[in-house]
Parts: C-alpha cells; structure tokens; sequence
C-alpha cells in the first residue's frame, strides 16, 4: 500500500508554501518512503504535464503562474506609504492575467535603491495568492547583471560569447531564451538565477545589431557599460510643451554680439563668447545654455541626467545626458535664435589677472556659428563671408583677450604635456577609414582660456556667498610616484631634485627640455601616468594639472550634471530666479559628486573600448602587414605598442619575445633579457607585424619582426635600478617566453583626466 498525497493535498500544501519546494522538500514534507519514491517522481512529471502544478527555475515545484524564490522583478510604481511596487519582468498578461503584486522589503545588504523603471534580481516570498515580498539581490540595471556579446550556434545549443577580453567562460542561452537572436547577432543577455555556479546562462534581452554591422560597435561598447543610448518615456514627455522662456526679468543681451565657436561636426553649441577692450584690460561675456531653467531638481529628466551623470562621446554617435529636444534645441545656442542663458561678465586687466564677475540670468541670441578653422583662418588673414565681417569688431578682440590669458596660464604653470589626440574618420555606412590627429590651434586654446577662465569666477562666485559647490580638483602627485618619474628621468639625463614640493611650473621645465628630443613624447606619458584622478569634490584642493587654487565646472551644463549643480547653487546664492539648488541636494552633495565622477569614468572606458573595436575591425583586413610603432606600455606579460599611422595600441606578448629570461623593471619601463641583456624599453621604435585584431573584445595582437632588443636613442639604461621580485621561496621571479606569468594585465598608456571625442574646451 503506497502512501502518496492525493493531488488536491499536494496542490494545496505548495499553494499554502512562500517558495516553491524542492523535491527533497516535499518528499520529507509528506514523508514519502522507499518504495514510494519512485512513484511520487512519476506523479510530480505527470502533475507538471498536465499543467497542475510548475517547475521552477533550481528545481523547486509550486503551482501555476507562482514566481521562483529568486526572480526578475521590474519597479513598476510607488504607492502613498511610499512603498516601492513591482511586476514580474518576464509575464505575459495575455496568458497569464494579471501579475501578482510584488512589494519590495527594506534594503538590508545596502544594495542601491531602486527606482521606478528598474529591474532587480530579488528574493521573493508570498504572503497570498496575489502578493509577495520581495528582499533586492543586485540591480540588473548595473553592468555586472548583464553580458554583451556575439550569438553562437553549436551542436549542443546556443551560447553568448561574451565581448569581454577578460571573460573566461561563454553563457549558455536556452531556446525559449534567445528572443529571436540569431548566429552572429550581437546581443545584451541578463544573467538568469541558478543554483550552479558553473554552467551560468543568460536570456536575451535586447539585439544591437549583426557583428558584421560596423554601427553596432558604439552600442556594444555602451551597453558593455551599462549606458542606455533611449531615454523613458516619462522623461521625453516632459520635454514636449517646453518653450524658451520670456525675457521678463533676465538681462537682455541679444544686441550683444556672442559667437559660437565649436568643431565642424557639433550638434550643440552651449557655449558663446564675447570680448571688448577696457581702458585697462578685457570685459570678457562667456554665455551658457540655461539648462537650469529646464531641468528642475527631482524631476524625472533631472533624475535621468543624474543617473548617466555626462554625455559619451563615440566616434560615430554622442548618447547625450538630457534628451535631444534641449540638448540639440532649446539649450543649443543657435544662431539668429533667441535662447536663455546663464551669463557671466569677465572683467581682466592686461597681465590676465581676473578683476571682478558678475554673474547674470539672460536672454541671448548668437551672431554666428563659427568652427575652430573658420576663426583660425579668419585670424591668418583667410575670411569667408561669415567671419570677414565680424574680423575687427569679435573675432580680433577674442584673440588679444587670449593672448593675454594664455602668457597668464604660462606664468602660472600650467601642466603642458605633449600628447597630440587622434580622431577616428567614420564613413556614412560607419566604418571607419582612417584616423588623423587633431589639430590643436590657437582658437581651440581660445576657447579653453575662456571657459576656464569662467569655472575659475564660478568657483570664486560661490565661495564668496559661502554656498556649496562641487570643484573639479586635481591632486597633486604623490611622492611614491614623483619618485618613479624622477629614476625614471634619470636615464635621460634629466635630474629632478629631490625633497622638492612638485609644481606644475618644474614639471614644464622638463618637458620644454625634451621637447626637441625623439623621446619627448615618452616623458609626457610618463608624467601623464604619475598624475592623479582629476574628480568632482565638495572639498576643494584645487587643480594641480592647471595650476588653480579654485576651480569647477560651470561652461557645459548640456552635458555634465557637474554643472548644472554649479549652475543651480549660483542661482540661489545670487538670487536669479527658479530652478536654485534645493536643501535635499545641497545635503547630498557630497554623494552627488562621487557619483557623478564616477559616472564619468565609465563614460572615459566606454569610449576607450569603442575606439579600440574600431581601430581592431579596420586593421582586422590587414593581418601579416608590418608597421611602424613605438612602445607605449611595458609590463610582466608583455609590450603595449603604439602604431604610428593609427595610434591603435598593440600587445606584443612575452611568450613571443627572442627566447630569453626576462626581467620587468618597473622603474625603467623595460623587459630585460637576463642571459642576452637584451633591452625592450618604453618610448623605443619598433617595427611589428599584425598576428591577429579582434573586432569583438577591441584587442590587437603584434609580433617584433627582429631579434634585436628595442633602446631608446641617446640614453641609458640605468642598470644598477634593475630589481627582481622575490618569490616565495627565496629565488629570483623571471619571465621567459612560453611561461604563463600572472602578473598585473593592467595597460597602461590612457590618460585618465580626457575625453575622446569631446570639445577640447575645459575637460581638465
């Protein structure tokens, strides 16, 4: 006689269970023995064939439309007690009614708090049949939920083929999964609850394009990082009946002459400039799009802008901060259109030293939409019909208001390092077809004197009302790496004191004595990578890199949350009207500034790994041709190399070096053999031979294509500085080729403090 539960009881006891049961659970539950359990197996299958009771995602049985223990979770509103309420993610109304209700439970692991529109792998427990809790697991909205890769098809299934270079393993996709992704499809996947921690799988959720679209590089670099190129529905609803505001109380400055000044390919303009000669210097007008007037704390396009914290600049595309009716309209300053704007009057005597500011809410319409080549040709003597006839009465005062900031910037000693950047030229199919350097002229630094000039009176403006604001500040290097530069800077015969507080000032000392050497460029990006973080702050430090005691960001309010924050504190210390910084933001600040530099980062390796996946798909057709190159980067693994006609960065693996013991001395920035003595040294010439570029991950494999070792012309190796590491057991730590090291596969060779593709105005 068998002592199996009648199906009734058994649907009843999981209908009466918070989580769905394990089959060890229900066999201990209901005390199944021996020879019943075979039985019980079989009645489980055909109760789950006839649809009675379900299968849940870890083995767990409950009965139909019942969720998982762990699921997805979407945050589909927020009720009067300010309760958090969601949905299942994955439910189909259609066939499944109505969800169940989801409250979400207090945070008790300090995950981020979520907000409506997100999706959350949570916990569930149910109180009823229509309403669970919830306890958050991770946001899935964050990077580390997510995997972006290429779609694979294979004898045993599907797989997504992560387009990390770091990942080690693919993700399984189950059919019902893959949401009509096909083989070659480059694919966002959202990692799925499992009990195992080995076979991970993924369900598609969003398609970026085909890999062999050259358009989808941009979106994969995005997405990689979690950056969403749509804006929600609510926040581009609130732009619709938004209109440029009535002069009313603002200073009208529509007579006043402001220009653009912006590259050939900008969208938006949110910057105009003006300057007129004063009996004893410059009355400077720097006019910014008032971005504050629009975007009102708390609303959902001021939480949306917050939450992406700056815009991110591909090669092919921009995913701005706010939505295109202000980033490309209403806060665009467009010519022969009225715009509002927050302005600030600069007043300079004629060593650049800033005399007074004023700082006013108006109401502006730009003269003319010049590029950088435009006023520079216009300067040389080469107008065109738009600048010959602003010549004498704009564009010649902007440049003598210039030169005069500029030998002001060079008295004080501001850092000037010698890194030329490089832009990628993309063709209207978005495939890149070659890349050229920008150029770097006087009216580029023409506008960065302006601009600067303005964060500086910003910063100054705040301070003197004793009103919050958040500084863009630069810390000085640290002692332990002044010391590396200066070894370092030894072996070319450059000596810098020891002891001494570091100074911009003595740091162009040595960079004007390279200049004129082949190995200038190696010192800059050894300086480069002794230098701090540049950071948004509540506390100001000032800014090393330009030499300022106070500085922070006010000029670009259209694309970095930094700004609108300064903007709004400017409005409530200086009594200029609606849209001042709130009490609940000034109290957060602190939190608000760390978020936003950190959102800057991602943005910084978001476009990092854009440009290396393009450079990797154009060089992809050129693997076996050789190439000049210089060594950017030297490690335990092996040799970052710079191609000259690119400036793609390469890896030269260690394994592939002349066969040797080779020594990492970090101090030189060099691999040296232990039995040849040959030397691969940073800032060296090479040539190389493309082996392999890989589209998908953005990564270029090269190969020397002699034996000889790599030196830098004119100096010396500093032999007594070489040191090896001491291994567990007392003996020397080497590395020869075909051995697996395990050292750090950090690149170097980035600057960390600027941005591809953005206007070189005042990023420092």
């Amino acid at each position: 006689m068998t002592n199996l539960p009648r199906r009734e009881v058994l649907i009843d006891f999981l209908t009466s269970c918070e989580t769905p049961q394990t089959k060890r659970e229900l066999v201990s539950h209901f005390e199944i023995m021996g020879v019943d359990r075979v039985p019980f197996k079989k009645l489980l299958r055909e109760m789950e064939t006839n649809g009675l009771i379900e299968r849940q995602t870890g083995g767990g049985y409950s009965v139909p439309n019942a969720l998982p223990a762990v699921t997805i979770v979407e945050i589909c509103d927020i009720d009067v007690d300010g309760e958090l309420l969601a949905r299942p993610a994955q439910w189909n109304e259609e066939l499944q009614g109505k969800p169940p209700q989801i409250i979400m439970t207090p945070d008790r692991k300090h995950v981020s708090a979520p907000t409506v529109g997100d999706r959350v792998l949570a916990r569930l427990s149910r109180k009823n049949n229509k309403e669970y809790e919830a306890q958050p697991i991770r946001a899935l909205d964050d990077p580390r939920g997510r995997v972006v890769g290429v779609v694979r098809q294979h004898k045993k299934g599907w797989t997504l083929v992560p387009a990390d270079k770091k990942a080690k393993k693919d993700f399984a996709i189950a059919p019902n999964d893959l949401n009509n992704a096909k083989e070659g499809d480059l694919a966002i996947g959202e990692i799925q609850p499992s009990q195992s921690l080995r076979n991970k799988s993924v369900r598609i959720v969003n398609i970026l394009g085909h890999q062999t679209d050259p358009r989808a590089i941009s979106l994969l670099s995005a997405h990689e990082m979690g950056l969403r190129e749509t804006f929600p529905d609510g926040v581009i609803a609130q732009t619709k009946e938004m209109v440029v505001p009535p002069l009313q109380k603002r200073d009208d400055l529509r007579d006043i002459p402001l220009v653009t000044i912006d590259g050939a390919d900008a969208r938006d303009f949110d910057d105009a400039v003006y300057a007129t000669k004063t009996d004893d210097g410059f009355h400077l007008i720097v006019a910014i799009a008032d971005v504050a007037h629009y975007v009102r704390p708390d609303s959902a396009l001021d939480r949306e802008a917050y939450k992406r914290g700056n815009s991110t600049y591909f090669p092919d595309r921009v995913i701005p901060m706010l939505p295109e009716a202000l980033s490309n309209d209403l806060c665009s300053l467009r010519p022969d259109e009225d715009r509002a704007c927050m302005a600030v009057h600069l007043y300079i005597d004629n060593q650049g030293g800033l005399k007074k500011y004023k700082f006013v809410r108006g109401l502006m319409r730009s003269s003319a939409r010049l590029t950088y080549e435009q006023v520079q040709d216009a300067k040389n003597g080469i107008g065109d019909e738009m600048t010959k006839p602003l010549l004498e009465t704009v564009i010649t005062p902007l440049y003598e208001a210039f030169n005069i900031l500029d030998k002001a910037r060079q008295e004080r000693g501001a850092l000037e390092l010698d890194l030329p950047e490089r832009q990628i030229l993309i063709n209207e199919q978005g495939e890149m077809t070659g890349v050229k350097k920008r150029l770097r002229l006087d009216s580029h630094k023409l506008i960065e004197e302006f601009m600067i000039l303005a964060n500086v009176a910003a910063a100054s403006a705040l301070e003197a009302k004793r009103a919050p604001c958040v500084y863009r500040i630069h810390d000085r290097p640290s002692p332990e790496k002044v010391d590396s530069v200066r070894e370092f800077l030894e072996g070319f015969g450059m000596p810098l004191a020891k002891g001494q507080v570091m100074r911009a000032k003595e740091i162009n000392k040595l960079l004007m004595q390279a200049a004129n050497e082949p190995f200038s460029h190696v010192i800059s990006q050894v300086v480069l990578r002794a230098q701090a973080q540049a950071v948004y702050h509540r506390e100001n430090i000032g800014h090393f890199g330009l030499a300022l005691g106070k500085y922070a960001h006010f000029t670009s309010p259209i694309r970095r949350y930094a700004d609108l924050l300064v903007h709004r504190s400017l409005i409530k210390a200086y009594d200029l009207g609606e849209g001042g910084l709130e009490k609940q933001e000034e109290v957060t600040l602190e939190e608000k500034a760390q978020h936003i530099s950190e959102t800057e980062r991602t943005s910084i390796k978001a476009e990092r790994s854009a440009n290396d996946r393009f450079t990797s798909a154009y060089l992809s057709e050129q693997v076996g041709a050789e190439f000049n190159g210089t060594i950017s980067g030297v490690s335990r693994f092996g040799l970052f190399v710079e191609l000259a006609d690119t400036g793609a960065d390469g890896l030269i693996p260690i394994r592939t070096l002349p066969n040797d013991y080779y020594i990492h001395d970090e101090k030189q920035h060099a691999l040296v053999g232990k039995r040849s003595g040959r030397l691969y040294r940073m800032g060296a010439r090479v040539i190389v031979r493309l082996v392999e570029a890989n589209a998908l991950t953005g990564s270029t494999i090269l190969e020397l294509t002699d034996n000889k070792g790599a030196e830098v012309p004119g100096i010396s190796m500093k032999r007594s500085h070489m040191k090896t590491e001491k291994s567990g057991k007392g003996g020397k730590k080497r590395f020869s080729k075909g051995k697996k090291n395990k050292g750090s596969h950090k690149q170097s060779g980035s600057n960390p403090n600027t941005k591809p593709g953005t206007k070189p105005k005042d990023q420092k």
